[in-house]
């Protein structure tokens, strides 16, 4: 990986990007006025709080493997744009903006995925890709459900 000179750099880098991730989820979840929209993005920087500790595993020696299930991918974050981030943003502008940050997140972690010449850290990589993936799924059903069914 001609960017970083370590592995320690690698995941130290992807645990910066879930810190960031969290912090991203709690100043939405502060931003929504309805209680099941605050605890949607409060369990969403949790998931990210959850990739981080892993990624701390990773570097005591733990290995992550993906699961063996494609995700599917709806592609609605593809066509829609992220709106603004902003205090008075609706519940669809918020998903908007989160379906392209884990997007943007499963994208990372499948390029250090395929740079990556160590099999535990490429597989530990792959799984995060994964669960962002997943992520990135409900989103998209979420959008689909609240968002794009409206009248």
């Amino acid at each position: 990986m001609s960017k970083f000179s370590s592995v320690d750099e690698v995941l130290d880098f992807a645990i910066a990007r879930e810190e960031e991730a969290t912090a991203f989820y709690l100043q939405m979840a502060q931003r929504m006025d309805k209680p099941w929209m605050k605890k949607a993005f409060e369990d969403f920087a949790d998931e990210e709080l959850g990739h981080k500790d892993k990624l701390m595993a990773v570097k005591q020696g733990k290995t992550l493997t993906p699961e063996g299930v494609k995700v599917t991918d709806l592609k609605i974050a593809d066509y829609v744009v992220a709106a603004p981030v902003s205090p008075d943003m609706t519940y669809g502008d918020a998903l908007s903006v989160a379906m392209q940050r884990e997007k943007k997140s499963f994208m990372l972690y499948s390029r250090l995925a395929a740079n990556c010449n160590t099999p535990e850290l490429k597989s530990t990589f792959e799984a995060l890709a994964q669960e962002e993936a997943k992520h990135k799924l409900w989103l998209e059903v979420e959008y689909d459900d609240k968002v794009l069914t409206e009248d």
